[in-house]
């Protein structure tokens, strides 16, 4: 009976033995290094149970294992025994599953955790935090773009979860989040010693196309382009280089944003307190042409002083033409103050004035009457224009092409390129225009043909036209016309198909009008005044003896 209560005893203790001292799979389990050999670590989790972990399962990214004999270590179980008849076991499980611990509870409490850059992989990088491997995207590295991650691989630093998932073993972290914390920290502290107005020392550290930041000493400042200098500057890196020391001022302070403006120009003296001294309206100076626009050309008249030469300033004759064609950028320039505007920092230019105007010099040295000659630049509806000294037009008007023809029709006679001539009518120099005429030439060609020919003489005239209204002839290149009732002083013999082209008549002149171009003639009004005159001297008109039988007389008496 006792020897059988013995055995009974012996085997509850042995059953309670196995309870208490075999682990269960899948947990971590507490062993000792019993043997180091061929790259791993036999190690001893109990019960007689033995198993081997590779020795870079023992060691951090990037450094060497440190494990030594009888060291204690924690493993993970998955099996009590494999194949060989040893315990499967893993230091890397046993420090994901103690670390995703300790990361949820970091997590939930909004903690920073401690972790290294081991790798890159697509759109960022992988990071060891202590056993769980996360993922870095590149967006969360720094504050700004980086380059080349290089000098942060291994190198042992804080991170602040983003999101993490244990069931799908997912965990984000950010190291920008921990950078602009802090920097907003520093941030604060820096601008809280800062007071607008203030100078300061500061570093260029990055330079854009709008402006430069600079470091004044753990917070940027932005120095905009247009502070940089009170003349133009086309694009920073004119005046700056990365890296550079400068002394600037505090311009504005945005205690919300933490937005600091600098200038650079505030150090120096303003050039336009003394604009109005310098450049007197009126006065002529030379200027470097330092920006063109379509509505004109910016001309630099010192450093910081620049201005504007609208387009309808630049020039006498080039209308609707881009200023590009008339200036080009770094061109020196003589210019003309024309008005100065000191509140908005503005100086209105001409570079016209400096020349005189052509039609003031076209007037000048053209008075009205003077006869021209000019190249036919452009041809319109209402006229010709032409090409005259001082790069200027002159347009003679359908109306003043020709006595002769309608002026449409006169029109069609010219060519552009053509050489004219023509006489100078009126010149009006605040309008620009001036007036020409080209059938004027003819007025002096008709006071030349009529030269000593007065009203009332009488004249030959070759017959150039029959026409059923009178006749057309000409004296000395002047057309004329006999109208019908002016033919003769006998009705019946008003007929103008009684002469013939190339006849050769007289006719008593009525009436000169050089301006009209016109010369009246009559062969009725000389017969008339012919039968009168012979009345006069040979007999009386009461007699009722008509002009034959007067000559008649005359000519018998004569005999």
């Amino acid at each position: 009976m006792c020897a059988k209560a013995t055995m009974e005893e012996f085997e509850a203790l042995l059953n309670e033995s196995f309870d208490i001292d075999t682990p269960d799979e899948g947990s971590v389990v507490k062993g000792r290094v019993i043997a180091i050999e061929a790259g791993q670590a036999i190690i001893d989790v109990g019960y007689k149970m033995e198993g081997r972990v590779d020795l870079k399962e023992f060691a951090n990214p990037g450094e060497e294992p440190s494990i030594k004999v009888g060291d204690e270590v924690e493993v993970y179980l998955d099996r009590v025994e494999n194949a060989r008849g040893e315990a499967s076991i893993s230091r890397e499980k046993a420090r994901r599953e103690e670390a995703w611990d300790r990361l949820e509870k970091a997590y939930a409490d909004e903690e920073r955790v401690e972790g290294a850059i081991f790798g890159r992989v697509k759109g960022g990088f992988t990071v060891d935090l202590g056993g769980a491997v996360a993922f870095l995207p590149g967006s969360q590295v720094d504050v700004r773009p980086v380059r080349d991650a290089g000098p942060l691989m291994g190198l042992k630093q804080p991170f602040q979860i983003l999101k993490m998932d244990r069931r799908r073993g997912n965990i984000v972290v950010s190291r920008r989040a921990i950078l602009e914390e802090s920097r907003a920290e520093q941030r604060a502290e820096v601008i809280a010693n800062l007071t607008e107005g203030q100078t300061v020392d500061g570093v260029v550290k990055n330079i854009t196309e709008y402006g430069a930041f600079v470091d004044l000493g753990g917070v940027d400042g932005l120095l905009h382009v247009t502070d940089m200098a009170w003349r133009r500057v086309n694009h920073p890196s004119e005046i700056l280089s990365i890296g550079e020391t400068l002394k600037v001022q505090v311009i504005k302070i945005n205690k919300d944003s933490h937005r600091i403006s600098l200038g650079m120009k505030q150090l120096q003296a303003d050039p336009w307190d003394t604009v109005g001294d310098k450049f007197p309206i009126g006065s002529v100076h030379q200027g470097r042409v330092t920006n063109i626009t379509d509505y004109g050309a910016f001309v630099e008249l010192e450093a910081g002083v620049e201005g504007l030469v609208h387009v309808s300033e630049m020039s006498w004759t080039k209308k609707n033409v881009h200023p590009g064609k008339i200036v080009s950028t770094s061109q020196e320039v003589e210019v003309m103050v024309l008005e100065i505007d000191e509140a908005k920092r503005r100086v209105s230019l001409g570079l016209k004035q400096t020349q005189r105007n052509p039609w003031e010099v076209f007037a000048e040295t053209h008075p009205t009457g003077t006869v021209i000659e000019g190249e036919v630049k452009n041809i319109t509806e209402f006229g010709l224009f032409v090409g005259l000294e001082g790069d200027i037009d002159g347009m003679v008007h359908l109306s003043d092409i020709s006595w002769d023809a309608r002026g449409e029709d006169a029109i069609q006679d010219f060519r552009k390129g053509d050489v004219v001539k023509a006489v100078v009518q009126d010149v009006d120099v605040e309008k620009e225009r001036i007036s020409l005429s080209i059938k004027s030439l003819e007025n002096e060609h008709m006071a030349e043909a009529v030269d000593g020919v007065k009203r009332g003489s009488v004249v030959t005239v070759e017959v150039t036209a029959i026409e059923d209204g009178g006749v057309e002839v000409e004296y000395n290149g002047v057309k004329s016309f006999i109208r019908r009732s002016d033919l003769a002083r006998d009705r019946q013999d008003q007929r103008p198909e009684r002469f013939q082209v190339g006849d050769k008549v007289d006719a008593r002149v009525t009436n000169i009008d050089t301006k009209t171009r016109r010369l009246g003639l009559s062969i009725k009004a000389r017969e008339i005044a012919e039968e009168k005159e012979a009345i006069d001297q040979y007999g009386s008109s009461d007699s009722g003896a008509s002009l034959g039988d007067i000559l008649g007389a005359a000519l018998n008496r004569g005999n």
